[in-house]
């Protein structure tokens, strides 16, 4: 049996990629009893960087989640590399990692910010589908083009450019 060790790239190393960034401080209330905050938190993060995204560069999208539009989470993951406490700061890094057909990709980046360095807490990722409420249910739907641009600019330029109708 062999055990897989996963250790943060440093920032300072880290590929640079367009970011949407969410700062949180992390409150007692996100902690477990022992002091440190509990993993399913990171993945609670990742939703509302999501929705902060949408709020600010996708308002139009918000009309259409009151109708009949659902941003499905279809994948999650995170890999934790370093502790977070009560009243650290953190800032969620997300960018777009692909947009195809109905599904887009996020990439995410935890990082505690400090005032001597800032570190890579953890790396998460998730692929969301657009789905259309009809009559029998949900039915997958191309990403709206208004979803689709505002994503754009947090594509990263070493992928291949973005389009809502390839697979």
């Amino acid at each position: 049996m062999s055990l897989n060790i996963v250790r943060p790239t440093p920032l300072a190393d880290a590929h640079p990629r367009p970011t949407f960034i969410y700062s949180h401080v992390v409150s007692f209330e996100e902690t477990n009893v022992v002091g440190n905050v509990y993993f399913t938190r990171h993945v609670a993060w990742q939703g509302r960087c999501r929705e902060m995204f949408l709020r600010e560069r996708a308002p139009v999208i918000l009309d259409e989640l009151a109708r009949d539009l659902r941003l499905v989470t279809l994948r999650v993951a995170c890999d934790y590399f370093h502790e977070l406490n009560a009243f650290d700061t953190i800032e969620l890094r997300m960018s777009l990692a692909h947009l195809r057909q109905n599904k887009i990709g996020l990439d995410f980046v935890y990082l505690k910010i400090a005032a001597s360095e800032s570190i890579i807490a953890a790396r998460g990722s998730q692929e969301i589908g657009c789905m259309r409420l009809g009559k029998n249910g949900l039915v997958p739907t191309p990403v709206p083009g208004a979803l689709a641009e505002a994503l754009k600019p947090f594509q990263d330029p070493a992928a291949p450019r973005i389009s809502p109708r390839l697979a």
